[in-house]
């Protein structure tokens, strides 16, 4: 035997005449099942491997038999190395294939891109007068259920009534299969209820189908009248109630199935983790990786990843980052799950950097990671990056149809600054998902424009879009923002009435606190009274501050008292009540509040801002002595004050007392986050550039006051985005008209 070194796979040159075939002979089976050449298919790994044995298997007279040929197309159609069209040329040249044969290129086709090409095939099978078996009829029902082609699976049904083979257990489960698929559920439960086949995998096919409509109850039902469930069933049940949000009743079942003694499998424990994660079922979750380790599959990929998405959910980063980075080989889902993760928890430069640290890693980005990342973009303001996510969208998924990824980028720009930018994606939307209507109507809301966010709901009314509860969070909050207390009155009267929604607390709180600004606190009272729940922090806290802006301070200590009991260890509302002490002259009171601050040890999170310079967020904090640049900004920050000066301004050192709830031990007005933020962006960046900034809490009046000044002193349009909303300054005017 001599061996051709010419290839990758080395191939014997077989010179005995006892491995050739002659034409119409008709060797024994066992001479060709043992044959050398035959042998050889199942170690082709490339197309050009499989030439060199189909050019031998031609050469030995192999091609003579229908045997070999069956296998050379079996190859071929299905094996992973295989090639299709290859077979099908090989297909072509039989004269009369026979029925394994037909069944081979049948199911081929049914594994294909275009399965149903199968169904094709079996019209030519049938009209060339070869009958069909119980081999035939699952893979046509298979492709049927891929591409939705319930009427000819209709008509193939009935070929298998015609040849009495609906008894057949893998014919049976695959008719019920294709029509619990195509969403056909009472033709696939008239399919069960007629057989007399009643095995697991009988009814785990219809349970199935319930699950993907989300029936869950008659999905039960049928799941609790098995006789003997097998792993697959329970893992059908159990992936269905996690399917639908019901994460619990998952849970329980696993339990259930631990107490049947039925091994749970590795499907199985990639639910129960997930089901974990959204439930925040830690303890569980530490059970399940105690059983992956003790079945030694810590190597397995799709577990590890199942965790480490369980363990980010549930707040344990430092496992999940452990898990990740101790993987000796990541795939996408692994970047996808340790990034969202850290979204998921609000660590939005965690998330940022392990983003670009898999740019770094040569492994490219798929939908799911992006739809990780944007969010963080948006909050951190980075929106270089944002738009870097975008250009890598218009080139790599334009044509995908994924509209959460378009209405993230929407969000991204509002929340970054850039509502002309939102607007474009919008209107370049084909078509708009009611997510994106929403975002673009909270994202004008957010930058002040009330009159665009009205025009835009009423285009969407017009285009036959119902709005939903997030959509009137969006509109009302466009009318607290711009002080039109009469017209949200009209659409929280519209939404309960015309739209037949329910208001949520988020609707009483934008109501709330748009009555409240506008110092109409009895109507705010009487709507509070009239919840059907009861307020949160946000809405007792949204009133508070409406009393220090009115001065009222009698209804500022009710509502204050209110606060304390919701939220004990919150800073905020003792911080709030100082403040009207402070603005009504009660310097008693405002000792007394600090005192027992500090008696209770209460901190609140200072006040930070963060600006974007060639890609990279930038943090400042106030009196900032850390940044690399911090001589650099003092000096501009002096030349700020300086020229602030010369125009004529002058600091009200009574904004500290009254906005020290924002800017608590921020210390001098000067050196408040957004000035050092403000003065980093003039010396980082051209003239006539605009600056944008984010702030954690709600700017305070002094530097709102200061930032107008400075726009027009720099000639710069300065974009910060507080708490509350966006401002827009230019040539000494905001956007929110000194009412934020």
């Amino acid at each position: 035997m001599v061996f051709s070194s010419s290839s990758s796979l080395s191939l014997p040159i077989l010179s005995s005449s006892n491995h050739h075939i002659l034409p119409a002979s008709d060797p024994p089976y066992k001479h060709l099942q043992t044959h050398p050449s035959l042998h050889l298919l199942s170690k082709c790994k490339t197309l050009q491997d499989l030439k060199q044995v189909h050019s031998q298997i031609i050469k030995t007279g192999l091609h003579n038999t229908h045997f070999a040929l069956s296998k050379l197309i079996e190859f071929c159609a299905i094996s992973s190395f295989g090639d299709l069209s290859y077979a099908l040329l090989v297909f072509e040249s039989i004269e009369e294939p026979n029925r394994f044969i037909w069944n081979t290129i049948i199911r081929g086709h049914s594994l294909s891109s275009n399965p149903i090409v199968a169904v094709d095939f079996y019209v030519r099978m049938i009209l060339c007068g070869t009958e069909p078996n119980s081999y035939t009829f699952p893979f046509l029902f298979k492709s049927c259920a891929k591409v939705g082609a319930t009427h000819e699976g209709k008509q193939i049904h009935a070929h298998v009534l015609k040849l009495g083979l609906e008894s057949d257990a893998f014919v049976h489960t695959s008719l019920i299969n294709m029509y619990a698929q195509n969403g056909e559920l009472g033709n696939a439960r008239l399919v069960f209820d007629k057989s007399i086949l009643r095995d697991a995998v009988s009814f785990t096919a219809l349970i199935s189908g319930y699950v993907s409509k989300g029936y869950m109850d008659d999905a039960r039902r049928l799941f609790d009248e098995i006789p003997v469930r097998d792993v697959v069933s329970w893992n059908a049940m159990i992936a269905g109630y996690a399917q639908c949000g019901r994460f619990e009743e998952a849970l329980a079942l696993f339990e259930e199935m631990r107490k049947a003694n039925v091994p749970p499998n590795e499907s199985t424990m990639v639910t129960v983790l997930s089901a974990c994660a959204q439930s925040g079922s830690i303890e569980l979750g530490n059970w399940v990786q105690s059983w992956i380790e003790n079945h030694g599959l810590g190597s397995n990929l799709q577990l590890v990843n199942a965790l480490i998405d369980m363990y980010s959910k549930c707040g344990d980063l430092e496992t999940a980052r452990g898990l990740f980075d101790g993987l000796h080989q990541r795939d996408v889902i692994s970047w996808n799950v340790m990034i969202g993760g850290y979204t998921h928890m609000s660590c939005y430069k965690e998330a940022l950097l392990l983003f670009r640290l898999m740019l770094r890693s040569n492994v490219e980005p798929n939908d799911v990671t992006l739809l990780g990342v944007l969010p963080a973009c948006a909050y951190l303001g980075a929106l270089d990056l944002g738009k870097w996510i975008h250009a890598y969208i218009d080139k790599n998924f334009q044509y995908m149809n994924n509209n959460s990824l378009w209405t993230s980028l929407i969000d991204m720009y509002a929340k970054c600054g850039n509502i002309d930018a939102a607007e474009q994606v919008f209107d370049n939307m084909n078509p708009k998902s009611l997510a994106s209507w929403n975002a673009m109507i909270s994202g004008l809301a957010m930058h002040g424009h009330p009159d665009k966010a009205i025009r835009l709901f009423e285009e969407m009314a017009n285009e036959g879009i119902k709005p939903d509860d997030i959509t009137f969070v969006g509109l009302l909050s466009a009318c607290t923002h711009a002080g039109l207390p009469e017209l949200g009155r009209q659409y929280f009267c519209s939404m309960i009435h015309d739209f037949n929604i329910s208001p949520k607390l988020h609707h009483y709180g934008c109501m709330i606190d748009l009555l409240g600004r506008a110092g109409m606190f009895d109507e705010a009272e009487t709507l509070m009274n009239s919840m059907e729940m009861k307020p949160d922090g946000a809405i007792w806290g949204s009133l508070l501050g409406a009393c220090r802006v009115h001065g009222r301070v009698e209804l500022g200590e009710y509502v204050a008292e209110h606060l304390f009991e919701l939220e004990p260890d919150n800073p905020g509302a003792y911080v709030l009540l100082s403040n009207i002490y402070a603005g009504a002259g009660r310097w008693d009171d405002v000792a007394r509040i600090r005192n027992r601050l500090n008696d209770m040890g209460m901190k609140k999170v200072p006040g930070c801002t963060s600006i974007e310079v060639d890609g990279v967020v930038h943090e400042f904090v106030v009196s900032d002595k850390v940044h690399p640049l911090r001589k650099d900004v003092y000096n501009m920050l002096d030349e700020i004050d300086r020229l602030l000066e010369m125009a004529g301004f002058v600091p009200d050192t009574s904004e500290v007392l009254r906005d020290i709830d924002e800017e608590w031990k921020e210390g001098a007005l000067s050196h408040h986050s957004e000035k050092l933020a403000i003065a980093f962006g003039l010396i980082s960046t051209k003239p006539g550039t605009t600056i944008r900034i984010v702030k954690n809490l709600r700017v305070c009046g002094n530097c709102h006051s200061a930032t107008k000044l400075i726009s027009k002193i720099f000639n710069r349009e300065i974009i910060a985005r507080d708490k509350n909303r966006f401002h827009h300054f230019k040539d000494g005017f905001c956007s929110c008209k000194d009412y934020w």
